[in-house]
């Protein structure tokens, strides 16, 4: 009898148990509440199309700085360590002296480190600060004092007085030479190849006389794009970041829980959820789904929740204008029959017990009124 009233009020517990079902569960029913320690803390908003709406008149597109714009590549000059091609025509033992069967390389000329070349006939030049059409009419001047009317020609075979860095989340790091055509930001990226699985391509920062800019490789295919018009010079540095410290954590109620890389400066919550296989139809609470903004502050500045009913015909048409930001955590929670389900679960060893116990008790007391 004692064991029976025991079997009962455990029971009765048991099906008062939803708030103490294991399991995570986001309890907001004190968020917002005057007095409550949540309060203080925590801002609860609702995702609903007038946020939608309000984000979208305060957002602010990013622009190319307007220094950046401004500079445009001049004529090339020659500095120390290129390599110069002189052609002087219908004269081949001042074009290649080294004999035409050599390979083109071994006849160029070393602008040396004083930013001088030796020429025949000539002697020393200055050769470096210079423009090509520059040194070429010099040349071609000292040169008319022992060759009649000289043809002369001249390009760089090889360029290397001026380059900018690449660095970062690319496929071919290293310096990228400066040419008689001018370098933009666009194609020294494109051809040092960006690594997409982990490139950071909302932060792209170039350095250049001490300050840096930071760009958005992102915007490149909107409309308006002024990227492809920032040009580089020498000196210049681009860092391309890893996007390893920038994620969104989905956890909760979704097929595959996980943290994924914010490789975008746009990440919209329908494309996070979607990407981890969306809710989980048997276990997750459609009016549950929350974006937890601010956590990893929440010391110095209140955290923002925000909550979308995704039982809601409209909802994912919300969910797909609603942009996710770095270190945001997506939160699923569960349906109230999941917690009752994982409650049964944690106690039906126990509960097995009880009854086996339970049972043993009552054969003892039958055996003994025999």
């Amino acid at each position: 009898m004692i064991r029976s009233l025991s079997l009962a009020v455990l029971a009765g517990l048991a099906l008062q148990g939803c708030m103490f079902a294991p399991g995570q569960y986001l309890d907001t029913s004190e968020i917002g509440t005057e007095g409550s320690p949540e309060s203080s803390r925590v801002e609860l908003i609702p995702i609903t199309p007038k946020l939608i709406a309000q984000n979208a008149a305060t957002h602010v597109s990013s622009s190319v700085p307007a220094e950046l714009l401004a500079f445009k590549p001049q004529a090339y000059r020659i500095g120390a360590n290129d390599v110069l091609y002189i052609t002087v025509w219908d004269h081949p033992e001042l074009t290649a002296p080294s004999g035409p069967q050599q390979q083109i390389d071994a006849n160029g000329r070393l602008v040396r480190p004083d930013g001088t070349i030796f020429y025949p006939y000539i002697g020393k030049l200055d050769a470096a600060g210079k423009t090509i059409e520059e040194l070429r009419s010099t040349i071609a001047q000292r040169l008319a004092q022992y060759v009649d009317s000289p043809q002369v020609d001249l390009s760089v075979l090889r360029f290397a007085s001026q380059k900018a860095i690449l660095a970062g989340a690319v496929v071919k790091a290293g310096p990228v030479p400066i040419t008689t055509s001018p370098l933009s930001v666009v194609e020294a990226i494109g051809a040092a190849e960006i690594d997409p699985l982990n490139a950071d391509l909302s932060g792209l920062v170039l350095t250049r006389d001490g300050r840096e800019y930071v760009l958005d490789l992102d915007t490149l295919n909107s409309q308006g794009s002024q990227l492809q018009n920032v040009f580089l010079k020498d000196g210049d540095q681009l860092y391309l970041p890893y996007n390893d410290r920038k994620k969104i954590y989905v956890m909760g109620e979704v097929l595959v829980p996980q943290a994924i890389r914010f490789r975008t400066k746009h990440m919209n919550l329908a494309d996070v959820v979607g990407s981890v296989g969306g809710l989980n139809q048997t276990t997750s609470n459609g009016n549950a789904l929350y974006v937890i903004r601010g956590a990893d502050n929440i010391e110095t500045e209140p955290a923002k929740v925000f909550q979308l009913d995704a039982q809601s015909p409209t909802a994912f048409a919300i969910a797909n204008r609603f942009e996710l930001k770095p270190q945001d955590i997506v939160y699923v929670g569960p349906a109230q029959v999941t917690r009752w389900n994982r409650l049964i679960s944690q106690l039906l060893p126990s509960a097995t017990i009880l009854g086996t116990g339970a049972a043993a008790g009552n054969n003892l007391s039958e055996a003994n009124s025999r």
